[in-house]
């Protein structure tokens, strides 16, 4: 008995869709995984002296705004700074899981608010010390990292707005807008060491810590991300296919330098210095 299969036309636009999801949730989940070690750092490195000895706790810790006696509120900035940043850089990933969303709505609406305000008060602190303080580069440095601060203000403004408005589709996308300006401090580092294990740190004076890669990258640590982001959000909407395999591509090469970064800053950076604590 002779049966003709009847083949199915195949859906090019669906394929494109999940080659698009698949590619972000991979770097999602490599992006997450360095996240966390860099909280391990943090609480390993820097919370042990500043819970026994205080503000003054700051003092001989590896941080370009350190400790300065007699300077009251440079130090309330920089202690603040350090201690929230365990909060923002856990607390980012944790707010984009559908998983924890979904099945812990309290938690996440918890953690949302302890996210947005430990943001808030990291990217002021930040900036006050990036402009009365901060010994690291020059005035391009600092510019590139004052845009970050202003962006983190402007982008939990709009996302407390959206939440509070009940428009959750607009909600969700500037959270994830906040969560990649937030995380920038993050790209700075995996940029920093992916570029020089690649490199050997091309455009880079180590002394002065200026050149033109770090130029680039005290800008392109928050910019290169929302690009990113919003070339996923247009796939997501109506892209060609070719525009969507070419975003799920560049995602996978994007993936892999931060991979390459994670490795990188873990065992030349974090893993070392928490040894050392």
């Amino acid at each position: 008995m002779n049966e003709t299969a009847t083949l199915q036309p195949i859906d090019v636009q669906r394929l494109g869709r999940q080659a698009v999801d698949l590619s972000a949730k991979l770097w999602f989940v490599v992006a997450a995984i360095g996240h966390g070690l860099f909280v391990a750092y943090i609480l390993s490195v820097f919370y042990p002296p500043i819970a026994a000895r205080g503000v003054s706790g700051l003092e001989g810790l590896h941080l370009p705004s350190g400790f300065v006696e007699g300077d009251f509120i440079g130090n309330l900035a920089a202690v603040s700074h350090v201690l929230l940043a365990a909060i923002v850089i856990a607390g980012g990933p944790l707010q984009l899981m559908p998983v924890i969303r979904q099945r812990f709505p309290r938690f996440h609406r918890y953690l949302g608010r302890t996210y947005l305000t430990a943001a808030v008060i990291s990217a002021i602190a930040g900036l006050y010390m990036t402009w009365t303080r901060s010994p690291i580069g020059d005035w391009i440095t600092q510019l590139g990292i004052s845009v970050d601060g202003v962006l983190i203000l402007v982008f939990a403004a709009i996302t407390v707005r959206m939440a509070m408005a009940r428009r959750v589709a607009e909600h969700r996308r500037f959270a994830m807008r906040l969560f990649l300006v937030v995380s920038a401090v993050w790209f700075f580092r995996i940029g920093l060491m992916s570029w020089a294990t690649l490199t050997g740190g091309v455009g880079i004076d180590w002394d002065s810590f200026t050149g033109p890669f770090l130029y680039f990258l005290g800008f392109a640590q928050y910019g290169l991300p929302l690009a990113m982001l919003e070339w996923y959000f247009y796939c997501q909407r109506s892209a060609s296919r070719k525009s969507q395999l070419a975003f799920a591509g560049t995602m996978l090469l994007m993936t892999g330098l931060t991979a390459v970064g994670i490795f990188a800053a873990t065992m030349g950076m974090w893993f070392p210095a928490m040894g050392a604590s």
